[in-house]
């Protein structure tokens, strides 16, 4: 069985890290991706620029293997855009890998060949089966001595209704409501929300992100108005100085700012039950509470992704009830009651199943977690690969420290903003949230 390759599904930047990984360490990896080119979903977001530097967003074995062949490395103390990433170092990669990249090729599905998840019998001794689809239509099942999925969590967007089901009526007004961050650099994107009332659904650095961009048209009669399921804003702002990344702290303090200037209004406690339109007019927002934010002509809503695991059905996956992560890893970032921010490096012991030789990894294995950087990836994956080699020292040695957010609470704790948060965590007291914000009035 070690004479087969390793499937890797998605080509994203941790993928192609895990397909180099496991080139370097003499394993053939095979590297699936259903889009069209390499890096397919960070190109989707291409006018987002990333919080972390040039110098954390290259994998080791990726920036080795990319050496031999001339490549120029960017400034490590740069920041690229979704577009610069790709260009500049997720294409040439995948380039770097040749072959063993192959596009269009969507995966539907992965077992034991000839057993389904509830047979024991000969099951360790049949390899995986990866099932897949091509663009032309065309259907192949490559066996695989093990898989890693990579393929992210991008496709699958948080509804904005408040239980994780999509709010009544929200399909309906789906031309109103976009899951992703708005590129005003286009014009008919920008067009869509000059002068409108827009309503910014979320909380973490997608949402800040849009909210930062949006009132760079405030000159031109936009309205924008933060609605957060938590009941204080608390330290959804970040950690500003005290992260050590600085563009992540930076964005925070933008966002501040633009909430104390005016320009953001900010309705807090509010949990979407219904979305309401009046014909082709304008929605309202209902909360469970009953509470309403009316007068809505477009919702941006920032919720945070969720795992697509329909076609893992067939394997014995172990993952934690509340976050759909890997039961090990779930608690390092459960949000419900990780502290300050920080997890600390972790890979194959973590990340493995009762299915042997099967790993997801990169943002896919936080489940439904937020705040995923790449190099906790980069680790995952070359843990992984020297498991995968046999060299289980280095699979268990810790080979990165990951920057501090300087943020402490538990997320899923901002609901009880006089308990846990006001004690500050593990990290002493919180500074004090002076701002006192409401709905918007109502606004034709």
């Amino acid at each position: 069985m070690n004479e087969l390759p390793v499937v890797v599904v998605g080509a994203g930047p941790v993928g192609l890290a895990a397909a180099a990984e496991l080139a370097e360490r003499g394993i053939e990896p095979v590297v699936l991706e259903r889009g069209g080119e390499a890096g397919a979903a960070v190109a989707q977001w291409h006018h987002v620029r990333l919080f972390s530097p040039w110098s954390e967003l290259v994998a080791p074995a990726a920036g080795r293997l990319l050496a031999s062949t001339g490549w120029q490395r960017p400034p490590g103390a740069t920041y690229p855009t979704g577009t610069e990433w790709t260009r500049r170092y997720l294409h040439p990669l995948a380039a770097a890998l040749g072959d063993r990249v192959r596009l269009g090729a969507e995966v539907t599905g992965v077992a034991r060949r000839g057993r389904d998840r509830v047979v024991d019998t000969g099951r360790d001794g049949e390899p995986l089966t990866v099932h897949i689809r091509h663009q032309d239509g065309r259907e192949e099942r490559l066996p695989a001595r093990a898989v890693i999925d990579a393929s992210g969590t991008w496709a699958g967007p948080n509804p904005l209704g408040g239980d994780g089901l999509p709010a009544l009526g929200e399909r309906a007004a789906a031309d109103r409501i976009s899951y992703r961050i708005p590129d005003l650099a286009d014009e008919a994107t920008r067009r869509r929300y000059a002068g409108r009332h827009v309503v910014v659904a979320g909380s973490g650095h997608s949402a800040l992100t849009a909210l930062v961009a949006l009132t760079g048209l405030a000159g031109q009669g936009t309205r924008v108005s933060w609605v957060l399921r938590r009941g204080a804003v608390g330290n959804a702002f970040g950690g500003g100085d005290a992260d050590q990344l600085p563009a992540r702290g930076a964005l925070g303090a933008r966002a501040k700012a633009a909430v104390a200037d005016g320009h953001v209004r900010v309705v807090t406690g509010f949990r979407t039950e219904t979305v309401a339109r009046d014909g082709a007019g304008p929605l309202t927002l209902t909360s469970a509470d009953g509470d309403r934010v009316e007068h809505v002509d477009e919702v941006v809503a920032l919720t945070g992704f969720r795992p697509d695991l329909s076609w893992l059905s067939e394997l014995r996956l172990e993952l934690d009830t509340t976050l759909q992560a890997p039961v090990a890893l779930a608690p390092l970032i459960d949000p419900n009651v990780h502290s300050c921010g920080t997890v600390y490096p972790h890979g194959v012991r973590e990340l493995g199943h009762p299915e042997p030789g099967v790993f997801l990894a990169g943002m896919k294995s936080y489940g439904r977690a937020p705040t995923f950087l790449a190099m906790t990836g980069y680790e995952q994956v070359r843990s992984i690969a020297a498991a995968l080699a046999g060299d289980q020292a280095a699979a268990e040695r810790v080979e990165l420290t990951l920057p501090d957010t300087g943020v402490c609470g538990g997320a899923g704790l901002f609901d009880e903003p006089d308990t846990a948060e006001a004690a500050g965590g593990c990290c002493g007291a919180a500074e004090p949230e002076t701002l006192t914000l409401a709905a918007p009035p109502a606004e034709r």
